[in-house]
């Protein structure tokens, strides 16, 4: 069995007998570097080394492991030269000789070096038992490289972790210290980068929502929500409760992410093609219509029947983190089918809410809005990259649909359509231009009266960074953490608060009953029925890297319905005890969704069953009645 190793974290840890080391192995600070004596960045930065050793003594353990660059020839006969060295003195004289003999690497270095160890300059032409180890130790420096993650040249392991920070003393120096802001950032980092940390602060959001309810301060919770905060200026006002600044204002950062992924989707994703979007979007179809109908058939025309619409979402966070739980046993293309459904079941709930649960209609704000959506298109079709304008143009055009009476959210997707992506980069072309600048400047490095980069200098690598990726791409960088970090699970402490009591079950079981079928039977029905229906037409094609047991399994985690869930209900219900009702009937249904769907996909990988299959025996897969095995 063949552990994984985390990302970002070293694949072994440092030894006296596999490494070449400075200082204790057994030091409170490991630093390790995989670098190359022909990397113009690994000669700059032994420097920084030095320093860090001379500060920190005895604290620090450094360790070198060659990373040699594979296209430079002179890179792997340096590694294997220093290599041939005899004892741990003979290869840092080499090594220290290798790194700062000259500006950079070249044939004389070799020489001088060979000529100090006492090895022939020819040495990589022998097949000598000596020039055989030095080779096997290198290639084994370069399988850890690969096995620790390493893209470039130099790349540091502090403690063997994965240093992705500036090379300079101080930034070093914290890092190796492990300074308390050094520590809230990684923190924050390995959070961010857990699968399921998003689904997590929902949980843990929820809970303490409804913990707080159900608590003795449970009013004043509840009354700092409906608490008004707005802006006046003179005698005209703005005001809007709390609650509804969260759910009008901030969940329109929700809306703008999704708009964003829709549109990444379908034009460099999963959705760009006819054929790789017609599974998923059958799917998420079937995964609205089927619990619409199904709520409706349980409830009759009245004032619940304006609910239909909560059972149809799906919350991406709760069932992508449970898919990232379960690890290698959810194939990577499932994942994709889900995420891929989300997001059109996504665009199905904005239409919903925009079209059936808005206000009253005000067609003069909603001409405004338009008005904004024209200059919108006019900024993108005249290719104007800054963002600035974008984001000013988005805030009137929330404002508008606002007082127009449609959802004010709509104005985040509306906004994510007009801001502009580019085509690719050239970064050979970007890379080399930075280079040249940086260098340029480090000539001036010591200079009298002069401080640092210069200002155009310093404009030009801005110009470069903004180049390296589109608007779009980077808007959505910067606002999907927050979305999933800080919006939802705010989203989620100011709604999911209900008080258990006995008295909200009264006269609303039927409530209760349509919502926890629509998501719980429903959307995996829908999903899993208008799934096999697409590859029998031949409108589709299931990949084959998962079953339709995992394809069942995945419709069930869509009926987590959750976050649009919750907010669906709370426009249809204005009345507080079907809303406490409704939020009880969503909890169950996302409950069940989760467990039902877990343990489907929990059973054996589709690899996994081929591996512990015997050999000689085929194995035979099952379909759906009416569709064809492997389609």
């Amino acid at each position: 069995m063949q552990l994984m190793i985390p990302p970002g974290r070293l694949d072994r840890p440092v030894d006296h007998e596999k490494d070449h080391v400075l200082g204790p192995t057994d030091a409170e600070i490991t630093l390790v570097e995989y670098g190359s004596y022909a990397c113009p960045h690994c000669r700059a930065a032994n420097e920084r080394i030095a320093q860090a050793r001379d500060q920190l003594g005895d604290r620090v353990c450094y360790a070198f492991r060659h990373r040699p660059i594979t296209d430079n020839s002179l890179s792997f006969r340096a590694a294997e030269l220093a290599e041939l060295a005899q004892t741990p003195e003979a290869f840092w004289s080499a090594h220290i000789k290798l790194m700062t003999r000259s500006m950079q690497l070249t044939e004389d270095d070799l020489v001088a070096v060979a000529a100090d160890l006492g090895v022939s300059a020819n040495f990589a032409l022998g097949d000598s038992d000596a020039v055989r180890r030095a080779r096997e130790r290198v290639e084994a420096d370069v399988a850890s490289s690969r096995a620790s993650g390493v893209r470039f040249t130099p790349t540091f392991y502090i403690n063997r972790r994965r240093y992705d920070g500036p090379w300079d003393e101080s930034s070093l120096f914290d890092a190796m210290l492990g300074t308390l802001g050094h520590r809230v950032r990684t923190a924050a980092l390995d959070f961010a980068s857990w699968g399921p940390s998003a689904g997590i602060l929902l949980v843990l959001a929820t809970v303490a929502a409804v913990v707080l309810t159900n608590s003795p301060i449970g009013p004043s919770f509840e009354a700092l929500w409906r608490h008004e905060l707005g802006v006046s200026l003179g005698d005209a006002a703005f005001q809007m409760s709390i609650l509804h600044w969260v759910n009008d204002g901030l969940l329109t950062v929700f809306f703008l992410v999704v708009g964003l992924e829709v549109k990444r989707e379908m034009t460099v994703g999963h959705l760009a093609s006819r054929r790789s979007a017609a599974l998923p979007i059958a799917a998420a179809l079937g995964g609205m219509a089927v619990p619409a109908l199904l709520y409706a058939l349980v409830i009759p025309a009245g004032p619940w029947s304006h609910g239909w619409g909560i059972p149809m979402a799906t919350d991406t966070a709760f069932a992508i983190a449970l898919i990232a739980v379960m690890g290698a046993r959810v194939p990577v293309e499932l994942r994709i089918f889900l995420t891929a459904a989300a997001i059109v079941d996504d665009i199905g709930a904005i239409v919903v809410v925009a079209v059936f649960y808005s206000g009253d209609i005000h067609p003069g704000y909603l001409a405004e809005a338009a008005a904004v959506v024209v200059v919108l298109a006019l900024l993108s079709r005249s290719r104007v990259y800054l963002l600035s304008p974008y984001i000013l143009l988005g805030v009137a055009l929330w404002a508008f649909v606002y007082a127009g009476g449609l959802h004010a959210t709509l104005a985040g997707v509306v906004l994510a359509l007009f801001v502009p992506t580019r085509p690719p980069a050239n970064l050979a072309a970007l890379m080399t231009q930075a280079s040249t600048i940086i260098a340029s400047e480090a000539r001036h490095e010591g200079e009298v009266l002069r401080h640092g980069p210069s200002t155009p200098a310093l404009h030009a690598l801005d110009a470069i960074f903004d180049r390296l990726e589109s608007p779009a791409d980077r808007l959505l960088r910067h606002a999907g953490a927050r979305s999933s970090y800080a919006v939802l699970p705010i989203f989620a402490l100011a709604n999911a608060g209900v008080a258990i009591n006995p008295g909200v079950f009264v006269g609303h079981g039927w409530l209760m009953a349509a919502i926890v079928a629509g998501l719980a039977i429903g959307k995996p029905l829908g999903v899993f029925l208008m799934a096999a229906a697409a590859v029998r037409a031949g409108i589709a094609v299931k990949p084959a890297e998962y079953t339709w047991r995992q394809l069942a399994g995945a419709g069930a985690l869509a009926g987590i319905g959750f976050t649009m869930s919750l907010f669906i209900a709370g426009q249809a219900f204005p009345s507080a005890s079907d809303f406490s009702a409704a939020k009880i009937a969503v909890f169950a249904a996302s409950i069940v969704s989760a467990v039902v769907g877990t343990a489907l996909l929990w059973g054996p990988s589709r690899q996994e069953s081929i591996e512990e299959a015997p050999q000689g025996a085929s194995m035979q897969v099952s379909s759906p009645p009416g569709v064809y095995a492997g389609s």
